[in-house]
């Protein structure tokens, strides 16, 4: 699953953009469907047309699609209802145009203005698609007094009947025809949009737990920082005790607790310093290559796995800046994965040199962590991010993967997991990819590719 920062402005001008996507290639239709029917009524009907302004209406609409495209592929802004209004009433007008060269409100192809007022009343706002309705009920209206007049109404008034039920018949195929396709389209559309301001409800109300969760651990970890200092002066105490100081036993108890009480500290500290809530220095710059490694050796320090392995693969050693909560996301799947999998754990990091990994060209952090152990079940593959989506059944477990995520998430990333094939070694594999430029210092745009010097470790 991958995740990206997406507004609900964003989410609405794609789906606009999308929009008069469909009102150019209706358009594209309008125009072949023209010459069809000029070429049809002129040549195989023998009814004389005025070909040369009618040829130039149809090149005015040729020329206003063109320049649509263009425009709606440079222009970055929004595509505001008054953008939709206006390609509608070029449309309009086209037909305007062709119905007054072409018998006026007695050629039955007047029927498409019904087209025009139901895609705005789909696509529009109410104030644009009521002043639609009212310009082609003016142009309905107008074409009823002036018009070309055709030959046929003069010379072959006893076939002008049947002709014109044709006609008539056939405007309403294309009627139904182009509103059920486009409509369909349209919602579809619609209903893509509404998924999607959905999905950023849910992210909403997911960053809300996330927060919520912040502030609960921030709040403890201010309690518990009096009783861990309480307990290690406590225990500096009772180390310089005569009858304490004689069992060597109890001392190397002593010393064992003193060490916990630190480690204990020590993840205060950083859930606080995640929090931006410590009184220590700022944060401290390093690279690539010395956070990885120092983030490997506290995690084998901390929990002294049986077998780890880290392998990394790096183009180059690319200045950070140091991040907790990368460092905790990492711990976090080096923990589920050596909780699943006590006998193997892997960590492999790799990161390419000509940075045109992602779609976008730029150059991402991937860090893949897998196991022997028995794998992800289905169901928690399909809710993967999800809070409280875990096998073990304890109270408030399932919430690593949904930190990992949404951290992953709020750097531009995106994590993927899955099940590894049994020919090798079955286990689980969890891939999360960064954007470099998310942790990397922002001046190292501007740096000279100096030393491409491979980093590989294994």
């Amino acid at each position: 699953m991958s995740f990206s920062a997406v507004s609900p402005f964003h989410v609405t001008h794609t789906t606009d953009r999308q929009n008069m996507q469909l009102l150019i290639q209706l358009r594209w239709l309008a125009v072949v469907g023209q010459v069809v029917t000029i070429s049809l009524v002129h040549w195989g009907l023998d009814i004389h047309l005025p070909l040369g302004e009618m040829l130039a209406v149809l090149v005015g609409l040729v020329i206003i699609n063109l320049a649509c495209i263009w425009w709606l592929r440079w222009r970055q802004h929004d595509i505001s209802s008054s953008d939709l209004f206006v390609a509608l009433l070029a449309d309009v007008s086209a037909l305007s145009m062709q119905l007054y060269l072409s018998g006026g409100a007695n050629n039955p192809f007047i029927t498409l203005f019904l087209l025009q007022v139901t895609l705005a009343a789909v696509l529009l706002k109410p104030f644009y698609a009521w002043a639609i309705v009212v310009v082609t009920a003016c142009c309905a209206v107008a074409l009823a007094f002036f018009s070309l007049p055709l030959q046929i109404m003069t010379n072959r008034g006893g076939a002008m009947h049947t002709l014109y039920l044709i006609g008539l018949l056939i405007s309403f195929g294309l009627n139904a025809t182009l509103l059920v396709s486009f409509i369909n389209r349209i919602m579809a559309n619609l209903q893509l949009r509404d998924a999607r301001l959905a999905d950023l409800r849910q992210r909403a109300a997911e960053e809300e737990h996330i927060v919520r969760m912040g502030l609960l651990a921030s709040g403890a970890a201010h309690e518990l920082g009096t009783p861990l200092s309480t307990l290690a002066v406590i225990l500096g105490d009772w180390q310089h005790m005569p009858t304490i100081a004689r069992d060597g036993e109890l001392m190397d108890d002593l010393h064992e607790m003193e060490h916990q009480v630190q480690r204990c500290k020590s993840i205060v500290t950083g859930v606080l310093m995640s929090a931006g809530e410590t009184r220590g220095d700022a944060p401290q710059t390093t690279s690539l290559v010395r956070f990885l490694d120092r983030v490997v050796e506290q995690w084998r320090s901390h929990r002294q796995p049986a077998n780890f392995e880290f392998r990394k693969q790096l183009a180059r050693d690319v200045p950070i800046i140091s991040d907790t909560a990368l460092q905790q996301m990492i711990f976090n799947v080096l923990d589920n994965a050596l909780e699943a999998s006590p006998g193997f754990v892997q960590l492999w990091a790799a990161c390419p040199a000509d940075g045109s990994d992602d779609d976008n060209g730029h150059a991402q952090l991937e860090l893949v962590v897998t196991d022997s152990g028995p794998g992800f079940r289905s169901d928690i593959l399909a809710q993967l991010g999800k809070p409280y989506q875990s096998t073990k059944g304890r109270p408030g477990s399932g919430l690593g993967l949904f930190l990992v995520t949404n951290v992953a998430r709020s750097l531009g990333g995106h994590i993927e997991a899955r099940n590894r094939e049994q020919h090798l070694g079955g286990g689980a594999l969890v891939r999360i990819r960064l954007p470099l430029a998310a942790i990397a210092l922002h001046d190292e745009q501007h740096h000279d590719a100096n030393a491409r010097t491979p980093v590989t470790a294994g």
